[in-house]
């Protein structure tokens, strides 16, 4: 198998191209070269995709049976990249996100499910899109990537919508936050319910479905989350205190009390978030084809242990995750005046 990838150094493009040349597969990677690090054993092509003439010589090197494209944002880049590819690869793998979907994270959502509305040629900086809410923009640009692509590959177009993708090297920083925090120990402060099911897939089972459903010629639209059922928030956070080895207690606090006192879901407590359809995104037509996700506990170990070996890439969300310990502790006294909970 003949695979390029756009990208390639960066978390799910660089397992990707691990997972592909373990299995044998010839893997070219199109990047700047700017930023995160060349897989050992790929063929490296530096260009830009925002480079006609990188495009077209990219193209001059094919062919190849697959391209997976891990990161394009804007439609057009998304179409000028599957046009310059269209005679020189045989199919063409999108990684969307389940934030096209019109009605994520208020209600759950299956493949059927409407998409935001957009176009090929969506640039953020047009009107329309700077008129919606900063987090609608995404998925309205993204539901554009995937239009742009269609348009060009049609039935040999492979589309996958990943929910929340954790695992080692992940840059976003959402685990690594809660590791971090959990080997400061004492009482660390956990939002709602440990009995809220999450839905997060490791970073190592999606690049093994994508690569398995390009391997047997499989195209279509695909969810890619954990079942329903695989895991608890509580499960995530316990999970990182152990993994740690920290002597911690989790203080749960009610989270309507949270939002009243203006925490930040998804970002000062990551993964934390309370509209319904967050964590229930249907993904069995992906199991179906064949996705298995490992025990959560699993990630979170082989996470706390990548962090260990390797530095992290940096980037700059990784700023956007964790409360201060400062109001964190006024936080947690606060909930115990208002509870009655004990608090240290």
């Amino acid at each position: 198998m003949r695979l390029l990838l756009i990208g390639g150094t960066w978390f799910l493009g660089r397992v990707l191209a691990e997972s592909a040349l373990q299995r044998g597969w010839s893997v070219t990677c199109f990047n700047r070269g700017k930023t995160g690090r060349d897989v050992p054993g790929v063929r490296s092509i530096r260009g830009d995709r925002f480079d006609p003439a990188s495009l077209d010589a990219l193209a001059a090197q094919g062919g190849w049976d697959a391209v997976i494209d891990t990161s394009v944002y804007e439609p057009p880049e998304a179409a000028s990249m599957a046009q310059a590819l269209r005679s020189v690869a045989a199919r063409y793998a999108l990684v969307s996100t389940v934030s096209a979907y019109r009605h994520w994270p208020e209600q759950p959502c299956e493949e059927a499910s409407p998409l935001w509305p957009s176009r090929p040629d969506a640039r953020e900086s047009d009107p329309d899109v700077q008129a919606l809410p900063r987090p609608f923009r995404y998925g309205t640009l993204k539901s554009g990537c995937e239009q742009a692509v269609l348009d060009v590959f049609g039935d040999d177009t492979l589309i996958v919508r990943p929910g929340v993708i954790l695992g080692p090297h992940e840059y976003v920083g959402r685990l690594q936050a809660l590791l971090r925090r959990a080997k400061r120990g004492g009482q660390i402060l956990a939002a709602g319910s440990p009995d809220q099911p999450i839905q997060p897939v490791d970073v190592r089972d999606l690049a093994a479905f994508l690569l398995d459903q390009l391997a047997t010629g499989r195209t279509g639209t695909y969810n890619i989350t954990a079942p329903s059922g695989h895991a608890t928030y509580g499960d995530l956070l316990t999970g990182c205190v152990t993994a740690v080895g920290a002597d911690a207690e989790l203080v749960w606090v009610d989270a309507q009390w949270l939002l009243d006192q203006g925490v930040k879901e998804w970002t000062q407590l990551p993964l934390w978030r309370t509209p319904q359809g967050t964590w229930r995104v249907d993904s069995r037509k992906a199991q179906q084809a064949g996705l298995r996700c490992r025990p959560l506990t699993e990630t979170i170990i082989d996470t706390w242990r990548a962090l260990q070996a390797e530095p992290l890439v940096d980037h700059e969300r990784q700023r956007e995750h964790g409360l201060p310990a400062e109001q964190e502790r006024e936080l947690l006294q606060a909930w115990q005046a208002a509870s009655g909970a004990s608090v240290c």
